[in-house]
């Protein structure tokens, strides 16, 4: 079985990249407890707005979702 904090990995590029969930929210024109339910797994971005939120953090889809092991 997945462990779905192996799939998500919006939390780690954050801060990777030196963001907030705060300014993401921001960019989106969402709001910040919707970034947090992201980052914590309650619910998931759509599709298309997963590709925004990879352009924003300038990282492909692929780093947002799959960890490198």
């Amino acid at each position: 079985m997945i462990n779905m904090e192996d799939i998500n990995r919006l939390k780690i590029v954050l801060v990777e990249k030196k963001k907030t969930g705060k300014w993401l929210a921001e960019q989106l024109g969402k709001n910040p407890s919707t970034i947090s339910k992201w980052c914590s797994n309650v619910s998931q971005p759509d599709l298309a707005t997963l590709v925004k939120v990879a352009e924003l953090l300038e990282v492909k889809i692929n780093d947002l979702i799959v960890t490198s092991k």
